[in-house]
C-alpha cells in the first residue's frame, strides 16, 4: 500500500484493488485517533484527530495492519425491482457487443455487493461478479438524472437516490427509495449490502417506504420565532454539521464559517454548536417575542427597525435585545460573504442524522428559507450573553487572500511546472460558487502529467480538485464525499472558515507545505 497526505487531518491509503481496500477499511475500525474512514474503489480515506495521533504515528499503525487480519463481513440482502428501459440501454449493448436483452439478463443474473458510497447520500457503488460490466461514463454528463435511475459506470452499478446531474450510463429505473433518514440504516444500498436486481413486478422490494419529513418551518405565531421578511441569495439553517456519515455518502456539511458560528453562539449564551441562520448577502428578519441575538461573520450595515418604525444601529458581534415586531436588516456585505445570525436559545428545527444543518448537495435538513417562513426559537442556553473580543478581518471582492495548503494526495498527477503555477499565480474566485465548492480561474491552467480519471476516492473539505480543463475547484462544506478528478492539495483546517467567507471577485494565492504523493514510510 501507499499512504498519501490528503490534508493536515487526513491520509489516503492506496490499496492494490477494491477487495483489499474493503478489508483494510474493516480492519481499521478501532484504530486510535481515527475519526472517520471513507472507502473508495482502490483507496481508503482516513480522517484523524491530530490532538490524539500524529500523521506519522497513524501511518505506522495503518501500514502494520496484517494483510489477512480481517475478512469482509457479508451484509444483508435487498431486492430492487427495475424497469429496464433506460435511455442508454441500446448504446451500452453496442459498447459491450451484445444485445440489449442479454445486457438485461446478465445484469439480473449477476451477484452485486455495495462496495462503498459517495457522490450523494444513498448512492451505493455496487460491484458484481460478471466481468462483462465495465462501461465508460458518458462523454458529456446529463444536467439532470431522475431519482431512481439505474446506471453503469466502470465496473459498478448504482441507483440515483435523488434528481441530480450525472454521467452514468442509464439502463433502467426503479421506484425503490434509496435514501430515507427515518430508516435504519438510511441508505438502502449501504456498504456491504448484497443487492439482487429483479424485473419490476416480479418481486417485492425489501425496504420500508420513505417517511415524510416534517415541515421545516414553524407556523405558530404565538411562540418565539424568526420570520423571513426578505430572504437573501441563500438563507439556511446551520450548526456544526453531521460528521461521521461519509461512508454513506453524506458530507459533514455544517456552517461554512465555524468561527462565526461559535462566536455568535458565545455572544448570546448558547452552546457553541447551536443552530444559527447563515445568510449569503442582504436579508431582513422579523422577531416574534422578546429575546437576544447577535450577528457575526460577514461585515455590512446592520439596522434594527422597531414596530413603530424607529431605527437603531446594531454593532457587529455584540449581543443586542430583540423585541416583538423588530425587523433586523443586514445590507450587502462590505467584507466576507456569509452572515451568521444567532438567537438566544438557538434555532429549533427537525434533526436529520444528528444535525439541523441544511446540506445543499445531499438534500438533508431544512429546505432553504423563503419569504414568510417562520423559524422557531428554542430555549437551550448555558451562559450569559458575552461579546466576542475582537472583529475578524474578512476579504472583500478584489482582495488577495493567502491560504495554506498541503500538497496531495494526487500532486504526482501534475507536472512540476503545474505545481509551481499552483502556488506562484493568483487564482480568481468566479461567480460559479456555492456551499459545494468554488470554481477558480487562473491565467495558466494546471497541466497533468497523468491523463484520465481516477477510480472514485474520498475527498476532504478544502480539497482542490482539478477537472480536465486545469482550472481548480475548491471544495467547501457540502462537497461530494468521493470523486474521480485528481486532488492536487487541500486547505489546512485553520483556513477552512476563511474560505467560507471568500466573495466572488476575491483572489487567492496558495502557500504549500510538504508533498503528499510519496509514500510516508
Amino acid at each position: 500500500m501507499r499512504i498519501l497526505t490528503a490534508s493536515d487531518r487526513a491520509l489516503l491509503v492506496e490499496a492494490a484493488d477494491l477487495d483489499e481496500a474493503m478489508r483494510l477499511n474493516a480492519a481499521w475500525r478501532d484504530v486510535p485517533g481515527v475519526v472517520e474512514r471513507v472507502p473508495g474503489a482502490r483507496t481508503v480515506l482516513v480522517r484523524f484527530d491530530p490532538q490524539r495521533v500524529s500523521a506519522e504515528r497513524l501511518a505506522e499503525m495503518l501500514e502494520n495492519t496484517p494483510e489477512d487480519a480481517v475478512h469482509r463481513a457479508i451484509g444483508s440482502e435487498v431486492t430492487v425491482p427495475v424497469r429496464y428501459d433506460g435511455d442508454d440501454l441500446t448504446e451500452v449493448a453496442g459498447m459491450l457487443g451484445i444485445s440489449a436483452d442479454e445486457v438485461i439478463a446478465r445484469h439480473l443474473a449477476a451477484h452485486w455487493r455495495v462496495a462503498f458510497s459517495g457522490f450523494a447520500p444513498g448512492f451505493g457503488y455496487a460491484v458484481g461478479d460478471d466481468p462483462l460490466f465495465d462501461v465508460p461514463r458518458r462523454s458529456t454528463p446529463r444536467t439532470r438524472v431522475p431519482a431512481g435511475a439505474v446506471g453503469l459506470a466502470g465496473a459498478f452499478t448504482g441507483v440515483y437516490p435523488r434528481s441530480s446531474p450525472g454521467g452514468w450510463q442509464l439502463i433502467g429505473y426503479t421506484d425503490a427509495v434509496m435514501w430515507d433518514v427515518d430508516r435504519d440504516p438510511p441508505a438502502l444500498l449501504a456498504p456491504g449490502t448484497r443487492v439482487r436486481f429483479v424485473r419490476a413486478g416480479s418481486d417485492a422490494i425489501v425496504a420500508a417506504p420513505s417517511s415524510k419529513i416534517p415541515d421545516s418551518t414553524g407556523r405558530d405565531p404565538a411562540g418565539h420565532a424568526v420570520e423571513v421578511v426578505h430572504p437573501s441569495l441563500q438563507l439556511l439553517v446551520q450548526d456544526l454539521g453531521r460528521p461521521g456519515h461519509a461512508a454513506l455518502g453524506v458530507s459533514a456539511s455544517g456552517a461554512a464559517d465555524r468561527i462565526a458560528l461559535r462566536d455568535a453562539n458565545r455572544a448570546v449564551g448558547n452552546a457553541a454548536g447551536a443552530a444559527v441562520l447563515e445568510s449569503v448577502g442582504a436579508v431582513s428578519l422579523r422577531f416574534h417575542g422578546d429575546g437576544v441575538a447577535a450577528v457575526t461573520g460577514a461585515v455590512g450595515e446592520c439596522t434594527m427597525t422597531d414596530a413603530a418604525g424607529g431605527d437603531r444601529p446594531i454593532a457587529h458581534g455584540i449581543p443586542f435585545a430583540t423585541y416583538d415586531g423588530d425587523v433586523l436588516t443586514l445590507g450587502v456585505p462590505r467584507q466576507g460573504l456569509r452572515y451568521t445570525i444567532a438567537v438566544r436559545g438557538g434555532i429549533r428545527m427537525p434533526v436529520a442524522l444528528g444535525s439541523m444543518s441544511t446540506d445543499t448537495l445531499g438534500g438533508l435538513g431544512p429546505a432553504p428559507l423563503t419569504e414568510g417562513d417562520l423559524v422557531p426559537i428554542g430555549s437551550d442556553v448555558i451562559d450569559a450573553v458575552y461579546p466576542y473580543p475582537w472583529p475578524r478581518a474578512l476579504p472583500a471582492s478584489g482582495d488577495l487572500v493567502e491560504l495554506d495548503i498541503t500538497l496531495g494526495p494526487r500532486d504526482d498527477w501534475f507536472t512540476a511546472a503545474a505545481l509551481r503555477v499552483l502556488t506562484a499565480q493568483e487564482w480568481l474566485l468566479t461567480q460559479r460558487a456555492d456551499r459545494v465548492g468554488i470554481r477558480l480561474l487562473g491565467d495558466k491552467p494546471l497541466q497533468r502529467a497523468v491523463a484520465g480519471e481516477l477510480p472514485s476516492e474520498g475527498a476532504v473539505t478544502g480539497a482542490i480538485q482539478v477537472p480536465p480543463d486545469g482550472q481548480p475547484v475548491l471544495f467547501l462544506a457540502d462537497h461530494p464525499v468521493t470523486g474521480g478528478y485528481p486532488v492536487v492539495g487541500a486547505l489546512t483546517d485553520a483556513c477552512l472558515d476563511l474560505a467560507g467567507q471568500l466573495p466572488p471577485g476575491a483572489r487567492v494565492r496558495f502557500r504549500t507545505g510538504a508533498s503528499g504523493a510519496s509514500d510516508r514510510r
